[in-house]
């Protein structure tokens, strides 16, 4: 049975960016790289597309990516297009790079709705830039779907879908029906390289481009339910102490009574 699939992907900060050159804006409580960093799509939303475009060569079907920002670097966002998607949903408007998780949530939802009938939505486990993993699982509470995490493998056979997701101690296996969401992690594997024709064919293709106005979404949908108080480098303090003795015997008997008296054994 051919899928319709729905990915979620999240325009970042470059998560290589050297600490040095990050800046945090006081004001609004961001990061902001220098401007000549351009952004990624965050890595994990990469390996949901991978597994998006996996199931597409098993059971056909259609994948569009769906992203939700406020400047959109289009040479970095149309990447899901070359990698195979066939299309891409962009949600663009002031503010919506600084929704909160529940907000954020709700314009998904909205575009979801939207774009119509669904099988199945895949979203990275999390987000590289602040790693609270709360948007798919508010997305899932919006749309009334399952939500399956941490996914290491996805297949469908006979309209069930089946997950083996990531434990500490190896996975486990999770089965529900269709329509679902499922958060994908990097063990999923690597997230395939675009080919020169991918490249060509995104070249060609436009994004479809929405405004919250066009999902009729009103003013109190985005309302932050949580607040950022601060965000701040955390300053690391560290200091080498030599441990003396006459002998190496000494020098162990001194080190494990130092060890003793900082209540460390």
């Amino acid at each position: 049975m051919p899928l319709d699939i729905i990915v979620t992907a999240k325009q970042v900060l470059d998560p290589e960016t050297p600490a040095s050159a990050l800046r945090i804006n006081q004001e609004t409580h961001r990061m902001e790289a220098p401007a000549n960093i351009p952004p990624v799509v965050n890595g994990f939303d990469e390996n949901a597309v991978e597994a998006a475009l996996q199931l597409r060569e098993k059971v056909d079907g259609k994948v569009t990516v769906l992203s939700v920002g406020t400047q959109f670097a289009m040479d970095v966002i149309k990447k899901t297009l070359s990698m195979g998607a066939d299309e891409l949903v962009l949600v663009q408007g002031d503010g919506l790079d600084s929704l909160d998780p529940f907000a954020t949530a709700q314009v998904l939802g909205a575009a979801i709705q939207k774009i119509g009938k669904f099988d199945l939505l895949l979203c990275g486990r999390q987000a590289s830039d602040f790693d609270q993993a709360q948007v798919p699982l508010a997305l899932a509470e919006v749309l009334g779907v399952p939500a399956i995490t941490l996914a290491q493998n996805v297949d469908v056979q006979d309209n069930r879908l089946r997950v083996d997701r990531v434990m500490t101690d190896g996975y486990d296996t999770v089965e529900s029906g269709l329509p679902a969401l499922v958060t994908v992690s990097n063990e999923i594997g690597q997230a395939r390289y675009p080919t020169l024709r991918g490249i060509m064919a995104a070249s060609r293709k436009q994004p479809t481009v929405w405004s919250i106005g066009d999902l009729g979404i009103g003013p109190e949908s985005l309302l932050a339910k949580v607040e950022i108080r601060e965000l701040f480098v955390p300053t690391q303090e560290s200091a080498c102490e030599f441990i003396d003795g006459a002998t190496d015997e000494e020098k162990g008997i001194n080190l494990a009574l130092k060890l003793r008296e900082a209540k460390l054994i």
